[in-house]
């Protein structure tokens, strides 16, 4: 069992989770069971039959799809405070998606058994999580639709954009490749052009983002 005082308040920076009710935040976050991971450590694999909510406290974490046998393609990235998942309770298969660590990271998990106690003291619990499933669906319907019409260098900035914690954007350019669709060489072209736009600026494993709003700009195309 988990209760922080400070993890309310981080969760709370997430809009679903400011939504909820305080009481049934502090059930949600006394039940859950934090998990400190290491780079590439896996937190839940596509395929599995438990589910629950996931919650990221620090760190980042790789979200891939195994499109066959052979291949995983990372399709996203999750940073705090984000909350990942949902419920076989409420409908629906096992996980669709595989988790693992990007970086170090700490995540609150909340599994079925602690949703079920929840609910059983606030059903409203159930609606909740259908609206965070809806979001997550919401949110990937529309990528996708940007990615389809954006330029190359308008796919860059977009997921530059789309993961920037601060300045500072946590991804490599392997990374940025499998979410772009793009080659790695391409992807080095793209932001070697702008850095030299004086828009972000490559350092080991991570980009710093010197101009939001130049970035901004190219995203819109």
């Amino acid at each position: 069992m988990t209760f922080e005082p400070a993890m309310l308040a981080a969760l709370g920076r997430n809009p679903w989770f400011a939504r909820q009710p305080a009481a049934l935040q502090r059930m949600l976050v006394a039940g859950g069971r934090t998990v400190d991971l290491q780079r590439g450590q896996w937190v839940y694999s596509q395929g599995d039959e438990g589910t629950g909510l996931l919650a990221v406290l620090d760190g980042a974490l790789r979200m891939e799809v195994a499109l066959d046998a052979d291949r995983d393609v990372m399709i996203g990235l999750a940073s705090a405070p984000t909350i990942l998942g949902r419920t076989r309770r409420s409908g629906g298969g096992p996980r669709i998606i595989t988790v693992r660590a990007n970086t170090p990271a700490r995540v609150l998990m909340i599994a079925d058994d602690a949703l079920d106690r929840a609910a059983a003291t606030d059903a409203s619990l159930w609606r909740a999580i259908n609206e965070l499933v809806y979001a997550q669906l919401e949110q990937a319907t529309r990528l996708a639709a940007y990615l389809l019409v954006q330029t190359a260098e308008g796919r860059v900035a977009l997921r530059l954009l789309q993961f920037a914690q601060g300045d500072s954007v946590p991804v490599s350019q392997s990374d940025l490749a499998e979410m772009t669709g793009l080659s790695r060489k391409t992807i080095n072209g793209h932001l070697a052009a702008l850095e030299r736009k004086g828009v972000i600026a490559r350092g080991y494993r991570a980009i710093t983002v010197v101009d939001h709003a130049a970035l901004e700009r190219i995203a819109r195309g």
